[in-house]
């Protein structure tokens, strides 16, 4: 398949994938939840550590770097918890609305609740994929950063359907990354030419952005910077949603689960299949 049928085909899936939040914009709710619950917790660690220092910035020690891990271990458990709940809640709501049933932020958040017991397990283990990553990029200089560079980019395709699987097919972490990798080697391949379509259309968008605001701050300087803040910030919300709906869609294609707003000739050609 050519490079450019891959950027059409991830412009058709992307215009799919907006058709269902547009459906259901209140699904939106999910990655803003996301944000600001990783605002929260981020703000109050910081709280806490400039209070200890009587907020003088200066007087801010992490101590060994043996505390400094820790700690940022313990921030990664968080952030993964967060991120990987939320998500969820939003692919079920996809998977539900796929399934023609009720959609609701209720049941969405209903169903992460139901599965907090997988979701810690999972930020668990990927909190210390991450400590070891960032162990080896710290110790071994650029080595470590090119082991980090190839060790990511294999982590994100093994892990692409990492979600899906934790929220239905009761596995453990490790065997949730084999089932991921199993997912994408049997009939997707290792290529994802859509979610690199659905990023270039995100790209335009902030370029578009982008012209506003400047025009914009030509006039008055304050509402330039407020529009290019949130339309960042929308551009990440929805494209937070879309690939989670994209993901969700891929996932009830593979497991036979198929639907009006998906074709499954075009899901075919999505990703290379492998020689």
């Amino acid at each position: 398949m050519s490079f450019f049928t891959r950027l059409s085909n991830g412009w058709v899936i992307a215009k799919a994938s907006f058709k269902v939040l547009n459906a259901h914009k209140e699904l939106i709710i999910f990655p803003i939840l996301s944000a600001l619950s990783l605002i929260l917790v981020v703000g109050s660690f910081f709280t806490v550590l400039f209070a200890r220092v009587g907020w003088n910035v200066d007087e801010i020690q992490m101590g060994s770097s043996s505390l400094m891990y820790l700690v940022l271990f313990c921030f990664y458990i968080i952030n993964y918890f967060i991120v990987v709940f939320f998500n969820m809640a939003l692919m079920h709501c996809a998977k539900l609305y796929f399934a023609g049933e009720e959609v609701s932020v209720s049941k969405g958040l209903q169903f992460s609740v139901s599965r907090i017991g997988p979701i810690f397990s999972w930020a668990v283990f990927a909190a210390t994929i991450g400590m070891l990553l960032k162990i080896a990029q710290d110790n071994l200089g650029w080595i470590g950063k090119i082991i980090i560079g190839i060790v990511g980019f294999a982590w994100s395709i093994a892990t692409f359907f990492a979600i899906p699987v934790i929220a239905y097919e009761n596995l453990s972490p490790v065997n949730a990354v084999k089932r991921s990798a199993e997912l994408m080697k049997q009939r997707w391949g290792e290529g994802i030419g859509a979610s690199f379509s659905i990023g270039l259309v995100g790209f335009a968008a902030f370029i578009v952005i982008a012209i506003v605001a400047a025009g914009i701050s030509a006039v008055n300087e304050g509402l330039g910077i407020a529009v290019i803040i949130f339309g960042i910030a929308g551009l990440c919300i929805t494209g937070s949603a879309l690939h989670s709906i994209f993901i969700s869609a891929l996932y009830n294609e593979i497991n036979g689960h198929h639907n009006d707003h998906f074709n499954q000739q075009l899901l075919d050609g999505l990703f290379e299949q492998k020689g």
